[in-house]
């Protein structure tokens, strides 16, 4: 639908997913019940590799909630669909890479939006926040992941204060990978994506795995389900014909071509 909030480019391999909510690119329940949708059909379509989430336009990746359709009636603790807020926050079983491409203002529940990506490229005007103590409310999911990703000092500054970082900032403490100028940011996006895309799916579905149920375990105990093939990914990489492939490509001294089984 050329009126949803939500327009979707899919090239090859590569599923590019922009929110496009004129002005600043809030989400709504409704909103967030349509990223659902898009991302839960990405993570099930065997076709597609690689995901790009984006905003529309120069000045807002997103802001997060929309404030004012909750002064209309959206509830915060209402359905936000399928992967929770934004489609992505709790996805299950999401073993493919997404990569955030922050285009300019991220905060609220738009920063974590990016850090449910894997990866994260930003324009160099891109902000960062977490406002929600201005307001009198917890940046929840933020609250669980940013003192995972930067060092714990900054991130409870931010979560305490609200205050924001520039994207120079950002990129120092780790919070983003790489920071190019706005011109260019879509297209070294692509670039990566595509490099994503050539690369072994199973691969990618075993790492995403291992490292999100690795998270709260000790190493052995982590190291010990994947030699008693308690991961289904790893398990059906060690399989698979691209496995297969992968030494026979490195035997004959050639690119590999995966299939993805």
């Amino acid at each position: 639908m050329t009126d949803s909030p939500i327009k979707t480019k899919r090239e090859g391999f590569i599923l590019e997913v922009t929110l496009d909510r004129p002005k600043a690119n809030a989400i709504d329940l409704a909103t967030s019940q349509i990223m659902g949708d898009v991302f839960t059909e990405f993570r099930d379509d065997p076709d597609l590799r690689v995901a790009i989430v984006t905003g529309a336009g120069e000045k807002f990746f997103c802001p997060g909630w929309d404030l004012k359709a909750a002064a209309g009636g959206d509830a915060v603790d209402g359905d936000y669909g399928k992967g929770g807020f934004g489609g992505l926050q709790e996805l299950r079983g999401l073993n493919k890479p997404v990569i955030a491409v922050v285009n300019g203002i991220c905060c609220g529940g738009g920063l974590e939006l990016a850090l449910s990506a894997d990866i994260i490229l930003a324009a160099d005007h891109a902000t960062f926040a977490l406002p929600e103590i201005r307001s009198g409310t917890v940046a929840d999911a933020a609250s669980i992941k940013l003192p995972k990703r930067i060092p714990h000092h900054i991130a409870m500054e931010m979560l305490f204060t609200g205050r924001w970082l520039e994207v120079e900032e950002a990129a120092r403490w780790g919070l983003v990978n790489h920071v190019y100028p706005a011109s260019d940011l879509m297209a070294e996006a692509w670039k990566l994506a595509e490099l994503l895309a050539s690369g072994p799916p199973l691969v990618y579905a075993a790492i995403k795995e291992i490292v999100r149920e690795a998270e709260g375990m000790k190493f052995q105990d982590a190291m010990n389900r994947i030699t008693k093939s308690q991961f289904a990914t790893v398990e059906t990489l060690y399989r698979s014909e691209d496995e297969k492939e992968g030494a026979r490509a490195f035997a004959e001294k050639r690119d590999p071509v995966w299939k993805g089984r």
